[in-house]
């Protein structure tokens, strides 16, 4: 039925958390931010994660911009941890942008579903995240070669949940809807953006979130995806 897919990277193939978090331990050794009255690397990943998840979030839905998502998460989690938000280190930011990319880490099972669908399907990306970075992602956790076509809000010049950029997506792949499935953690940019278009969707899952308006497909684990298709 399908003959071509469309997945969403971060948090859906791509280990963002687990990535993030490793991240952030190294920034809180190199910057000492133990000296600054932070209790540990795991109280410090565990509110940048729920906030710049959240600024992410109010950057798809176009309330803000990403160089505020820069400037900014570094300041928020250290007012969250009642730590005085003028001792952010000016390079803190820059340093997480340059770690993070080269963190290699897979969600489970993720390398073992694209193996098993390579050669059945043509797969493609489509990502709010920026061409460059995504590159480093997808070339570090070494699964750049699965993908035909990688779709970001820069080339598509709209984001996700936008039907513009699925749209685009479709074209540069020579498909249309109905030959075509978007797979996903994000229930607004990834599942209703693609239903909008009138795409089937499988909604990457696994904390049994509980919608509205159903996907196609609604899934906890990667193996799941593999018995469908």
């Amino acid at each position: 039925m399908y003959k071509h897919l469309f997945f969403d990277l971060d948090h859906t193939l791509w280990d963002f958390d687990r990535n993030s978090a490793e991240c952030i331990a190294e920034l809180f050794d190199t910057f000492r931010l133990a000296d600054l009255g932070i209790a540990s690397s795991a109280e410090f990943s565990r509110h940048f994660i729920a906030i710049n998840r959240q600024l992410w979030a109010d950057y798809d839905k176009n309330l803000i911009e990403h160089t505020y998502i820069r400037k900014h998460r570094f300041p928020m989690v250290f007012r969250a941890l009642g730590v005085d938000e003028s001792a952010v280190h000016a390079d803190l930011n820059a340093e997480y942008l340059r770690l993070l990319p080269n963190k290699p880490h897979l969600l489970e099972s993720a390398k073992e579903l694209l193996d098993y669908l390579s050669g059945r399907y043509t797969m493609h990306i489509i990502t709010n995240g920026f061409a460059e970075i995504q590159a480093v992602k997808m070339n570090r956790s070494e699964i750049a070669h699965y993908f035909t076509h990688v779709v970001t809000s820069e080339n598509a010049n709209a984001k996700k949940p936008d039907p513009v950029v699925f749209q685009y997506a479709m074209e540069l792949s020579g498909t249309t809807a109905s030959e075509s499935l978007m797979i996903g953690d994000n229930y607004e940019a990834d599942i209703m953006g693609a239903k909008g278009v009138g795409l089937d969707t499988v909604f990457y899952n696994p904390q049994g979130e509980v919608v509205t308006d159903p996907p196609t497909y609604d899934i906890r684990h990667w193996k799941e995806l593999m018995a469908i298709l």
